[in-house]
């Protein structure tokens, strides 16, 4: 499966979007881990037309133990969201925030997983030039957006993970900061650490830290090719609570290599289960169940 629409994404620079605004619904996806709001930051100042997509009520169930801190909404649920936002079948979506694309990844990869065509803006707010809209926007009006299962080779859960590199049938990658991975650090989860197994190929290592934009297509091959990953390695992404991991995901397909799986549940469900291994430090660790 390739979660993607092929004739759309995953990407678009501003440029583009300043032509094609009528033609796209635009998606702000603003979240801090740190609790700040995402809506006050929208209301202070969004693209022209856009919505905002709140992470914990749009694009995710309730939190909770191993199904981590963003749990997959209902197939439902989620139709229920783009509905309310004036997304319907086949709507062009072009989603932004102002954390590099980390965060309005989640959006565009659960759309582009179910063939719907969602792109990433480029360099995100700070790529627009023009004007800024204020205040909570206009009410969009409903679309139809048709209920579809999760596909199943799109995401998968810590079973299938942990049995995965058991195996040596899949590589891991954390998308998380370094110092989390390495267990230096961890701001908001049960345990530090990482996955056994797991390499680290953090999701801001792969936007250039002068313009906020995603690397070129070359550069992103190399970065993957440090870690090991080809275009015939299956991989799985995660991070901390299956958001970042989403980014990796996009960068995998911008690469041109093999479509990834995402770990929704990442560290956040992983690290709530007490059965589960922890590693820790820079390298790996043993993948063995």
């Amino acid at each position: 499966m390739q979660p993607s629409s092929p004739t759309f994404g995953p990407l678009v620079d501003a440029a583009w979007l300043v032509d094609h605004l009528a033609d796209v619904v635009v998606c702000d996806v603003r979240w801090y881990l740190a609790g700040r709001s995402g809506r006050a930051a929208f209301e202070l100042g969004h693209l022209p037309g856009a919505r905002f997509v709140d992470l914990d009520v749009d694009l995710a169930a309730p939190p909770g133990g191993t199904a981590g801190r963003h749990p997959l909404p209902s197939p439902g649920q989620f139709a229920d969201a783009m509905s309310r936002l004036g997304i319907g079948d086949g709507t062009r979506v072009v989603a932004y925030d102002d954390m590099g694309g980390s965060t309005a990844a989640r959006l565009v990869w659960m759309l582009r997983a179910l063939r719907e065509p969602a792109a990433l803006l480029d360099g995100g707010l700070a790529a627009w030039s023009g004007a800024l809209e204020t205040g909570a926007g206009a009410t969009p009006t409903p679309r139809s957006f048709t209920p579809r299962p999760w596909p199943a080779d799109a995401f998968t859960d810590a079973d299938a993970l942990a049995a995965a590199l058991a195996r040596h049938d899949a590589v891991a990658i954390d998308a998380r900061a370094g110092e989390r991975y390495r267990g230096e650090t961890e701001p908001i989860d049960s345990r530090a650490g990482h996955v056994p197994g797991a390499l680290n190929v953090p999701w801001a290592t792969l936007v250039d830290r002068d313009t906020g934009r995603v690397l070129p297509p070359p550069e992103l091959r190399a970065a993957f090719a440090a870690a090991g990953i080809d275009d015939r390695t299956a991989v799985v992404t995660y991070c901390g609570s299956g958001v970042n991991a989403c980014f990796d995901a996009l960068a995998l397909e911008m690469a041109g290599l093999a479509p990834p799986k995402v770990f929704v549940a990442s560290w956040s469900g992983w690290s709530s289960d007490p059965t589960r291994p922890a590693a820790t430090g820079a390298e790996p660790g043993e993948s063995g169940r």
